[in-house]
């Protein structure tokens, strides 16, 4: 999608589509009005009738309207509020994209002036930010490969901001630039979700990061084999892969954007590119959508993707243990004990509480590079889905300042989490007769005792874990990863660099 700024006259505009917001119980705004008086009173008579109320999302098209060469109209509700933010606005947006894929417009204009009454700087960049996001998210599409190609209406190719001010035309430009590079994170994030099993391997998306980083001399990317991971002495990670036939992968990815004295923000990504559960087998049912089980590598490497994009100046540090959890005669059996990287040893009470166990070595692994934080992003409890559905994902973290910049960065991105505690009245609930610890801790509170689990490999250090397990893909009809939370981590990044 090609993204442009102007300030040209509405009335003049030779486009395809005019985006006019019109908001719930309130006068038409000036830009709105300028429209209304050249098309003959036409967007205040559907308002008068009741064709169009302005609530948020709804949606309704002037077709051909007389006295503008524009060839639609489209008259998008806005809601009650003057500003709307966040998830209306969001709402909002989303809608005009249904509407122009449907309509068969290849371009549009978006009368910003029309969805909000704010007018300051960063406001004007967080809406058009948030533009750019929520169209390309809602025109994202995944090719099916098919024998049979199936006839697409034309595609929308071209979005137009229109501003009131010539001097709002560089923010919007920033904005844009800002947008696109996250919105291209996320459809990297969704499509690496969306990928059968059979595709996505864990040499897949070692060849993905290679890929972010090739001729890039700001990004450098190292691939352990499992010879080398043995030779180190992950063994938590190495009894995941063990009853599969594709080898696993320890990705570490450099994206260097500051000087090297600069720790780095370490960013460690669960991807089992498929569960079955190991000997703990899952239930038949659903199980092909195990192959999102890898949603939380695929947002990494959209957050390193758009760093390399934007071009950060910070150091960010992508790492990903990739694995399959398949059962076969090696595969590793409840009951089993497995030493882990930090010394630590683990009894394996569960199979399928597998991505603690190579989320911990990579952990342990991530010291290595004296990281000023590390944030760990994974597909991790059915008990978190239980807890808090696909509208937020889990947080918990052993600081209180950077759990409150994630709950922070969540509400500016619209991608939100909620915070759970991580107290040590949990931690007795992993105890076991027979090593250090189990890799599970009973049917009670699962999300927390999982992260009290890692907790034990990051004492030492500045250490977040966000649950995505109900947030990194959508069930039925609309069933494919959502590329999250790829633009709440960004956002973080984002405000790390801007309290440098």
């Amino acid at each position: 999608m090609d993204f442009t700024v102007t300030n040209s006259a509405l009335d003049k505009s030779r486009s395809d589509c005019i985006i006019c917001g019109i908001h719930q119980g309130q006068k038409l705004t000036s830009a709105a009005a300028i429209l209304d008086q050249a098309t003959g009173n036409s967007i205040q008579q559907l308002i008068d009738r009741g064709d169009h109320r302005g609530k948020i999302g709804e949606t309704q098209w002037i077709h051909s309207p007389s006295g503008i060469p524009a060839q639609r109209i489209l008259l998008l509700g806005m809601g009650k509020e003057p500003s709307p933010r966040g998830r209306e606005l969001g709402k909002a947006l989303a809608a005009a994209a249904a509407a122009l894929q449907k309509s068969g417009s290849r371009n549009a204009v978006v009368v910003l002036s029309t969805l909000t009454s704010a007018t300051a700087p960063d406001q004007m960049h967080h809406l058009v930010r948030r533009a750019v996001e929520t169209i390309e998210s809602t025109l994202y599409h995944y090719d099916v490969p098919s024998a049979e190609k199936k006839k697409r209406k034309p595609a929308l190719k071209k979005i137009t901001f229109a501003v009131t001010d010539r001097r709002e035309m560089n923010e919007a430009k920033k904005a844009i630039a800002e947008g696109k590079a996250i919105a291209d994170g996320v459809s990297l994030a969704r499509t690496l979700g969306n990928l059968p099993g059979n595709i996505c391997t864990p040499g897949y998306l070692a060849t993905q990061a290679r890929k972010i980083g090739r001729n890039e001399k700001g990004v450098t990317v190292r691939v352990l084999s499992e010879k080398e991971m043995e030779k180190l002495g992950m063994g938590a990670l190495l009894s995941v892969a063990r009853g599969s036939e594709q080898p696993a992968k320890l990705i570490i990815a450099h994206y260097s954007g500051a000087p090297k004295k600069e720790q780095p923000i370490v960013l460690v990504g669960k991807g089992v590119t498929f569960d079955s559960g190991g000997i703990s087998l899952k239930p038949g049912g659903k199980m092909d959508e195990m192959k999102f089980d890898m949603c939380g590598a695929a947002s990494v490497l959209g957050t390193l993707q758009t760093a390399r994009d934007l071009k950060l100046p910070l150091n960010l540090i992508a790492i990903i243990p990739a694995t399959e959890n398949l059962p076969d005669g090696r595969a590793t059996k409840p009951g089993d004990v497995v030493t882990s990287l930090s010394g630590q040893t683990i009894e394996i009470l569960n199979t399928d509480a597998e991505g603690r166990l190579i989320l911990c070595d990579a952990l342990t692994y991530a010291e290595r590079f004296k990281p000023a934080e590390i944030i760990d992003i994974a597909t991790l409890t059915g008990a978190c889905v239980v807890a808090l559905g696909k509208h937020a994902s889990g947080l918990l973290s052993n600081d209180d300042g950077l759990a409150g910049d994630l709950l922070q960065a969540g509400e500016e991105s619209g991608d939100r989490t909620w915070r759970l505690p991580l107290w040590d009245e949990y931690q007795p609930q992993l105890d076991s007769n027979f090593a250090d610890m189990g890799n599970i801790g009973g049917p009670e509170a699962g999300t927390i005792t999982a992260a009290c689990f890692l907790s034990r490999f990051t004492k030492k250090q500045r250490w977040a874990h966000i649950d995505i397990a109900g947030a990194a893909w959508n069930q039925g009809k609309d069933k494919g990863a959502t590329g999250r939370p790829v633009s709440l981590l960004v956002q973080h990044l984002l405000n790390r660099v801007r309290t440098k």
